[in-house]
């Protein structure tokens, strides 16, 4: 006898996502609250934290600054031909700079670190789980939360506003440099400088170190988030990777746009 097939009721699988996510965000809040918490014995875990900072930081700044080298004369060549046009190219210093400092520097460092971190956070953590090594730190009454979260909390948080200010100077000298060689712009980069200078202010450079820092909080988070709900031997670990990846993406633009939207 064949079996009847049930047609899929469309409302229930929504309704399962929605208490699914709603459930994750509960749980991902939870763990934010107790890794907070667990911060206080930092000072007995520098040696985890200074670990964490050196994979974080120090292995991913020649990239970072390679990257925001392109991004800065991309942006300086796309838009000082434009500004040309109208007889307003000097003004270009002015634009990369706030677009440096404001979006394009804490964004895009932090796609990063969640593309080359987040998921080795993920993956760490995940194969831990899966092999039952997290249990054995129970066992050894050792808290998971405390031994790998907050290390790895605290590494972004230091390490990612960091990351930024490197992108920054470096993005913006890339589009000095473009915008005195190019014969379309021809701005000497003292104009260049001067202008940018006056366009930027404290505050400004303040709200990109915000979003800097709360996007290093979303990655290591949800790195290690999905860790530890990482379930299925090798197979589990490769769709964490990925699922942290998406997550985090998804996470700091959405994050991004709520942190634009109150600072304006």
């Amino acid at each position: 006898m064949t079996k009847k097939l049930v047609p899929i009721n469309p409302f229930h699988s929504i309704g399962h996502k929605i208490l699914s996510t709603a459930q994750g965000t509960g749980e991902m809040i939870a763990l934010l609250l107790e890794t907070v918490y667990y911060c206080k014995e930092a000072p007995r875990n520098l040696s985890s934290i200074y670990r964490q900072v050196n994979d974080i930081g120090i292995g991913t700044l020649p990239i970072a600054m390679l990257m925001s080298l392109f991004v800065g004369m991309v942006l300086s060549l796309q838009t000082g031909s434009e500004l040309a046009m109208y007889g307003s190219q000097e003004a270009i210093g002015a634009i990369v700079g706030l677009s440096m400092v404001r979006e394009l520097g804490p964004v895009m460092t932090s796609l990063l670190v969640a593309g080359r971190i987040g998921s080795a956070m993920a993956a760490e953590v995940g194969a831990m789980q899966v092999y039952e090594e997290i249990d054995a730190l129970k066992t050894l009454e050792i808290n998971p939360v405390r031994y790998l979260a907050m290390p790895r909390l605290i590494a972004c948080l230091l390490s990612v506003p960091a990351l930024v200010v490197f992108a920054v100077f470096i993005g913006v000298i890339g589009g000095g440099v473009v915008a005195e060689v190019n014969p379309k712009i021809n701005v000497p980069f003292s104009v260049y400088y001067d202008n940018m200078i006056r366009a930027l202010s404290y505050k400004e450079v303040l709200k990109g170190l915000l979003k800097a820092l709360v996007f290093g909080g979303i990655i290591a988070q949800v790195g290690c988030y999905v860790g530890f709900k990482t379930k299925g031997g090798a197979r589990g670990i490769g769709e964490s990777t990925t699922r942290s990846v998406v997550l985090s993406f998804l996470l700091i633009m959405f994050a991004n746009y709520l942190l634009t939207r109150f600072m304006i």
